[in-house]
């Protein structure tokens, strides 16, 4: 009779036990995984002494071959001088098989969780246990780039779906006995995976215990992405603003880790979170850190520069030639006027649609092949802005404005929903205030990023600082040897940095 699972998928495990009769055990693992033609049982014995029989449990696919036919099979059979014996499981683990990693459990449950992850189990006749070993080969990406992290300078290697590789990445750039890892699992149908990793000396205790609290309060079927975890995490968890970071790159978890932060690993993406995440690190890249100072603070200048634009641009329009145009130099209103001449639309209605129509464009290129994408974002810009003109649809500085604003957006990818949620809002207060409207809502945005927090720690609270130490790395970059702090959400006695 087959073994069913309840409800949410789960398998209770604890009427289960190992039998020492290896046709009960093979009987066992055929209920729990049937229907399964991957799982493949193999029996076999040992050639000098016959009645020592063993059965092997792997799933096909998630093995490598070589391993189970070389370090288990052929030691065991092989074999000599092995005798029937209470520990017979531990003497050829010990003595004949040859994988790296040996565990030997009592456990239902932990035996069919490594089966799972791609480990082999061994069952021996007379032994009510069984002898896990490590046989992991199943496929992954290399190592290489990812494409929205790419960097002028600096490593350039990222991680791939396999969260023990990207440990590994990890552990390459802190080779020191403070980094720690707690395994976790998510989803009760999948069995996910996870890790949380912190430098142990760094991180801020309470922050931690909170992490911990947090994740253990996830419920879900299946976890596949750890933004998925992260949604279920974060701090308001409404706002289009991050309180939680990501990053593909070891190089970059390593510096937020030294910084005392938190990293979360899931298997089976390359993605990896980072707790807490604070405003400042919107306009923040690891580019500032491989170049010349100089060219890292023009560079996170422009950053700033571009969120204002970008935000502002639109708003600013509107309300200037909407509400107070007498505040436009009389040149530049002449033109502006020119301009509007045939055309129907309002100008808040020319600047949404065109909006709309630059996000359209934008998102096709993203969701297409990279060729076809840039080819069709490019051609798409062209034709639809100068056919627009022409047709006296909308007027030749609505095209140019909306084109600011989207071109400066794309220079803060963290920031990407944000940034057009905001334009929206300033949009729509400046269309019906004016100035009076902008302004308000700039109060409302400053005070609504004020308000917020990422794990209890203010999320403006370096964006914000006075403290010299902390704005030589917040508006520009200056050189390594002025960096002497940590950022302000680690502890005064462990701060400094060597």
């Amino acid at each position: 009779m087959r073994i069913k699972p309840d409800e949410t998928g789960k398998i209770d495990y604890s009427a289960l036990k190992l039998s020492p009769e290896i046709a009960r055990n093979k009987q066992l693992m055929q209920e729990i995984f049937a229907g399964d033609k991957t799982v493949i049982l193999r029996e076999f014995c040992n050639r000098e002494n016959p009645d020592l029989k063993f059965l092997a449990v792997f799933v096909d696919g998630m093995v490598d071959s070589l391993t189970i036919n070389q370090g288990i099979i052929k030691p065991v059979t092989d074999c000599t001088g092995i005798e029937k014996s209470p520990d017979l499981l531990e003497s050829i683990g010990t003595g004949a098989i040859t994988g790296n990693e040996i565990e030997l459990t009592q456990s239902v449950e932990d035996v069919v969780s490594k089966i799972m992850y791609g480990d082999t189990a061994v069952f021996a006749q007379g032994q009510t246990g069984a002898l896990i070993v490590n046989s992991k080969g199943f496929a992954t990406r290399g190592v290489s780039e990812p494409d929205d992290e790419k960097n002028l300078k600096g490593p350039r290697e990222g991680f791939n779906e396999s969260m023990m590789t990207n440990l590994g990445l990890l552990r390459r750039k802190l080779q020191t006995s403070d980094f720690r890892v707690n395994m976790l699992k998510f989803g009760s149908r999948t069995n996910t995976k996870a890790c949380l990793c912190y430098m142990d000396s760094l991180v801020d205790k309470e922050i931690l215990e909170d992490v911990k609290r947090r994740l253990k309060t996830i419920e879900v079927d299946g976890a596949l992405d750890v933004n998925q975890i992260g949604e279920c995490v974060k701090d308001n968890p409404y706002s289009p603003f991050k309180t939680i970071g990501t990053s593909e790159k070891p190089d970059i978890v390593a510096a937020k880790l030294l910084e005392g932060r938190i990293a979360l690993m899931l298997d089976g993406t390359p993605m990896t979170l980072t707790m807490p995440y604070l405003f400042i690190e919107n306009f923040q890249s690891a580019d500032d850190y491989y170049i010349n100072f100089y060219y890292g603070t023009i560079g996170r200048i422009l950053r700033l520069l571009a969120f204002f634009i970008s935000t502002s641009l639109p708003a600013l329009y509107v309300a200037f030639t909407a509400y107070n145009q007498e505040m436009i130099p009389p040149a530049l209103l002449i033109s502006i006027s020119v301009a509007k001449q045939g055309v129907p639309l309002p100008i808040f209605l020319e600047i949404i649609s065109m909006t709309v129509i630059f996000e359209i464009l934008r998102e096709t290129g993203i969701r297409n092949p990279d060729k076809f994408g840039q080819a069709m974002s490019i051609v798409g810009a062209l034709i639809v802005g100068q056919a627009a003109v022409e047709a006296k649809i909308v007027s030749e500085p609505t095209v140019i404005i909306v084109a600011l604003a989207g071109v400066t957006g794309l220079m803060l990818p963290k920031l990407s929903g944000a940034v057009i949620s905001i334009r929206i809002g300033m949009l729509l207060a400046a269309a019906m205030l004016g100035l009076y409207g902008y302004f308000f809502s700039v109060l409302a945005l400053v005070i609504y990023l004020l308000g917020m927090k990422s794990f209890k720690i203010e999320y403006t609270s370096q964006f914000f600082s006075l403290n010299p130490q902390t704005i030589k790395d917040v508006y520009i970059r200056a050189p390594m040897r002025f960096l002497k702090t940590r950022p302000l959400f680690i502890s005064p006695e462990r701060n400094r940095r060597a």
